[in-house]
């Protein structure tokens, strides 16, 4: 179930309705694959830009069904003008996921024999039908202990502000309102509400959405001012099956973002593994991010990228320029780029009983650099005429027999299929002549 997929789905609270070895002889590296959220059949994505007590929210939007089926309810910490909300641009996301993604690269040992020698290569539901009410008489309390605060439309997007005073009258006045609520909604809408959180409703407009041009939904921005830093997931278990995939970039003048009520770890990176794993790297990827999730008791939140966005090594995307994070929602930057924006990538897989409460944030000034990053070492297999080339081999040898082993720990794949698929280096058992080194 992708985010804002179905009548209800995962993300932010969304209630959506309708060991590295030694480098010898080996050049320098260069990305050759990543591990994006293509990966995942159930990952939603968001963007948090916070300094202070601002926050720039983006939703990602990969709705595939009709458009008119399309609304959703996210809890917000305050009553949201029409000036707090825009539209973003998808392209961004797509930006973000590409450059901090886990990373393969790939490096060519050199041949020993020029090594030996002193020679040296070179570096080779329905929406909610229009309401009766007039604006007016919506903006009166009723009997249900509804308060529709406000209410504005944002391209394609028609938007209420609601409050209440407890979730059953809350979810009978959004059936009331054409809005199809599921099964168990108001007891996870409660816990809200006495957090007198409010409640963030959109739906499609559909003459304003063909008149876009646009062939899908805009992911939808939000800005505000609170103390509260903080990621609802709540709702988005009211109906979820099995576990879901979490992709939040986090972004920060400071450095790394970390949870407060899960713990944070880093994603298992900087291992060595076979070179057959360049074709089979999404599936590599999977199994290892599995195995590491299961490791950890399936209730922390993995790092897979953290790195101040001015650089990276090895880039797997150009880092964004200004205009682009602007985009994102980064809203402190000066005119002369002269200002900090680190990023953290935090991958959270979740259920309901793992991760009983929402997600709580803090910033920290720790801006030591981390990224998910796998390592392909070529063998070199051309002709090799010198005493150090059985070493070399024998060495390679060795290198490859620990690659299968921290490829089927990490991962849980036989040990017995992984050494199959590998190329492993022949030595060359022919015995040295007795006056080579005589000569």
């Amino acid at each position: 179930m992708r985010f804002f997929r179905g009548l209800i789905s995962l993300g932010i609270g969304i209630l959506v309705i309708g060991l590295l070895a030694k480098p010898a002889l080996a050049f320098c590296g260069f990305y050759v694959a990543k591990a994006d959220t293509n990966l995942y059949n159930q990952a939603s994505q968001v963007i948090i830009a916070r300094e202070g007590n601002r926050t720039i929210l983006t939703m990602a939007n990969d709705y595939q069904g009709d458009v008119k089926d399309f609304a959703l309810v996210v809890p917000v910490p305050v009553i949201l003008e029409e000036e707090q909300v825009n539209i973003g641009n998808p392209e961004i996301l797509t930006r973000l996921d590409g450059f901090s993604a886990p990373r393969l690269v790939e490096y060519f040992d050199e041949n020993p024999c020029d090594i030996f020698s002193g020679r040296r290569e070179q570096d080779a539901l329905p929406s909610a039908a229009p309401l009766a009410e007039s604006k007016e008489t919506m903006m009166q309390k009723n009997s249900l202990g509804v308060t529709v605060e406000n209410s504005f439309s944002v391209g394609e997007y028609d938007i209420l502000i609601l409050s209440a005073k407890e979730s059953d009258g809350l979810e009978t006045w959004l059936k009331q309102n054409g809005y199809k609520i599921p099964s168990g909604a108001s007891e996870i809408l409660q816990p809200y509400i006495k957090e007198n959180l409010k409640f963030f409703v959109a739906k499609v407009n559909l003459q304003e959405f063909d008149a876009s041009g646009f062939q899908s939904l805009r992911p939808l921005m939000m800005a505000y001012e609170s103390p509260k830093f903080m990621l609802p997931i709540r709702l988005g278990m009211v109906n979820g099956k099995g576990e879901q995939d979490l992709i939040v970039y986090l972004l920060s003048p400071k450095g790394q973002i970390e949870l407060t009520n899960y713990r944070t770890v880093k994603v298992p990176s900087d291992v060595e593994i076979p070179e057959f794993v360049q074709q089979e790297f999404n599936d590599f990827y999977k199994a290892m991010f599995t195995k590491a999730y299961d490791n950890e008791g399936r209730k922390v939140a993995f790092v897979e990228y953290a790195w101040d966005m001015g650089s990276c090594d090895p880039c797997s995307a150009e880092p964004l320029n200004p205009d682009e994070l602007q985009q994102a929602g980064v809203f402190w930057l000066d005119n002369n780029w002269g200002n900090s924006v680190f990023i953290t990538r935090l991958h959270v897989r979740y259920t309901g009983d793992r991760f009983p409460t929402d997600l709580n944030f803090q910033e920290t000034a720790n801006q030591e650099f981390f990224q998910g990053r796998y390592v392909i070492r070529h063998p070199f297999r051309g002709e090799m005429t010198c005493d150090a080339a059985r070493e070399y081999q024998l060495s390679v040898r060795e290198r490859q027999e620990t690659e299968a082993q921290t490829l089927a720990r990490l991962t849980g794949w036989d040990e017995g299929t992984i050494r199959s698929k590998m190329d492993l280096m022949e030595v060359d058992t022919t015995p040295t002549p007795w006056w080579r080194g005589i000569w």
